[in-house]
C-alpha cells in the first residue's frame, strides 16, 4: 500500500509521523511536507500518528493527483527525519478552504 501527503497538510506541517516512520521518506518544503510514495510502500506507521490525519493510503479519491504531487515534491525538497518546531499557528490553519492554492513549492528556508 502507498501512502500519501493531502493539501490538509499546507501550512500546517505537524510532523508527528515523521520519528513514528521506519523509512526516512519524508521531504519538507516550505509551507508542507511530502512523503516519497517510492519509499513508503507498506512500511510507514506514521499514519496514525498524524493529529490531523493528512497522511493518507491509497484507496482515497484522487490518489493519483496526491501520489504525483508528492513524487514532485520530493524531488525538489529536503528529506528529513525528525520533527521540527511548528508554525506557531498551526492549529489555526488546519481548517482553511481550498488549501492547494496556498501551497508555496519552495524548498525550506
Amino acid at each position: 500500500m502507498i501512502h500519501i501527503v493531502t493539501d490538509a497538510c499546507i501550512n500546517c506541517k505537524y510532523q508527528d509521523g515523521i520519528e513514528a516512520c521506519l523509512v526516512d521518506c519524508f521531504h519538507e518544503g516550505e509551507g508542507m511536507t511530502v512523503i516519497n510514495t517510492e519509499e513508503s510502500i507498506d512500511r510507514i506507521v506514521g499514519e496514525p500518528a498524524c493529529p490531523i490525519e493528512v497522511i493518507k493510503p491509497d484507496a482515497i479519491p484522487e490518489t493519483t493527483t496526491w501520489i504525483a504531487l508528492n513524487q514532485r515534491l520530493v524531488k525538489q525538497w529536503p528529506n528529513i527525519s525528525e520533527k521540527v518546531e511548528l508554525p506557531s499557528d498551526a492549529d489555526d490553519r488546519v481548517e482553511k478552504d481550498d488549501k492547494l492554492k496556498l501551497l508555496s513549492e519552495a524548498p525550506t528556508a
